[in-house]
């Protein structure tokens, strides 16, 4: 075990610094195959992960793809100068509102496209608008914090939500009964501890008249306006095909064909660019890092933490919920929720739990892993991006300052969805 817990932690230093450049996909990879070498993982290990991983990689590049071509054709910052011109002048309704299509963006999007694609624009926006660095530094925060903890409703929201619905079989429908009430109390908590910790530095009032008009970021009116359709398409494809045995992997594939069939003939947006820049070291990683946890799983560890998980099972449905996602979200804030949701999701596995008590345990730990993330700036990839660009953008947030907003803003997020989690449960 000593070996195998040496081994992973060697590959998320690797998957965290990236030295030399080396992509998060070959620092994976490096422990991977260190780990077969010393006999942690074994060959036939390869398909069983590979199972567990490849619906929720294919889901999480096929969206990206259609979030990039969306942003080249200019929807996000149409969008956003149209939520921004329905503040009314108001810096506060700005803020709310700024908030909830961060959230909004999160659930059809995925949490890494809203904080990569929608920190640029929100930034552009506030620059236009002669916002002071204090402000466009809460604006920011609140973006990228509900980027995370808004990705809860829908399986294609976040990766960790493919990988745990995949695991234990549940449909795309299921899991949205149970977690669009779940996401609606945790953007209503975040949106009250944001509103409350930046209350000072949010303007009371602001000039509409200094923003373009939303028509004039439109860059690709044909691929604009299909991709309307496609995310219609999407939602009813996701929907309506799931339960009928289509993964999300392939209804999200065809709405990326489709649009980027769309971009390509209209020759505006550079397609080629866009698919260089989808995250194809994401297939690499999945295999790779998965590899490395589930040789933690073949030398006990995940049995250790199976005995913990059986203990807070006995508490009920309570008990699981709070238990399991305080666990899985402390172990995000510091070995990243991409290794973590893998753990969670083998060790309850192999616990007695059932029913209700096990079904607890499962979404709390999706829970634990979106939002336990927050609490560090190594808790999640898309964090360690996210920081990545807005140091490009000249914002400089350092990793205390980060840490010291992160626990204050997560901790009581993180309690009130659980508690929303177990009322549901409870309820069903």
């Amino acid at each position: 075990m000593l070996v195998a817990l040496l081994i992973f932690l060697v590959t998320l230093v690797l998957v965290i610094w990236q030295p030399r450049g080396l992509g998060i996909g070959w620092s994976a990879t490096m422990g991977a195959a260190l780990a077969l070498l010393v006999g942690v993982v074994h060959l036939d290990d390869i398909p069983t992960v590979w199972q567990i991983v490849w619906n929720a990689t294919a889901t999480f590049i096929a969206v990206i793809i259609i979030s990039l071509l969306l942003d080249e054709a200019g929807f996000f910052e149409w969008a956003a100068l149209h939520v921004a011109r329905w503040g009314g002048g108001n810096g506060r309704s700005l803020f709310v509102l700024i908030v909830l299509f961060g959230a909004s963006v999160a659930a059809l999007f995925a949490n890494d496209g809203a904080a990569l694609i929608l920190t640029p624009i929100v930034m552009a926006m506030l620059l236009a608008l002669g916002f002071s660095p204090a402000t466009t530094l809460a604006f920011v925060m609140a973006a990228g914090f509900i980027a995370d903890v808004a990705s809860l409703p829908l399986v294609v929201s976040n990766l960790v939500n493919i990988v745990s619905a995949d695991f234990f079989k549940i449909g795309f429908n299921e899991y949205a009964l149970v977690m669009i009430p779940v996401n609606i109390a945790a953007i209503i908590a975040a949106l009250a501890v944001l509103l409350l910790y930046f209350r000072q530095s949010i303007p009371a009032n602001y000039d509409v008249n200094q923003l373009k008009e939303p028509h004039e970021a439109i860059r690709d009116i044909v691929t604009f306006r299909v991709g309307w359709g496609v995310l219609i398409l999407l939602l009813f494809g996701f929907f309506g095909l799931e339960p009928l045995g289509v993964p999300v992997s392939a209804v999200a594939a065809m709405g990326s064909l489709l649009l980027l069939a769309v971009a390509a003939r209209g020759h505006i947006i550079s397609t080629r660019k866009v698919l260089l820049e989808a995250p194809w070291q994401i297939v690499i990683f999945s295999l790779g890092m998965y590899l490395v946890v589930y040789g933690l799983r073949n030398e006990g560890l995940t049995g250790y933490i199976t005995e913990l998980l059986d203990y807070f099972a006995q508490r009920g449905v309570w008990g699981a919920a709070f238990g399991t996602g305080m666990l899985t979200a402390l172990l995000s804030s510091v070995m990243n929720n991409m290794p973590t949701v893998l753990v969670g999701t083998l060790s309850i596995d192999a616990t007695h739990a059932v029913g209700t008590v096990k079904d607890a345990m499962i979404y709390a730990n999706v829970i634990g892993c979106d939002l336990g993330p927050k609490i560090t700036p190594i808790g999640s990839l898309a964090t360690l991006l996210w920081l990545h660009v807005l140091a490009r953008k000249g914002v400089m947030i350092t990793w205390g300052y980060y840490f010291k907003v992160g626990v204050v803003l997560t901790v009581p997020v993180l309690g009130i969805t659980l508690a929303a989690l177990a009322l549901r449960l409870s309820l069903i």
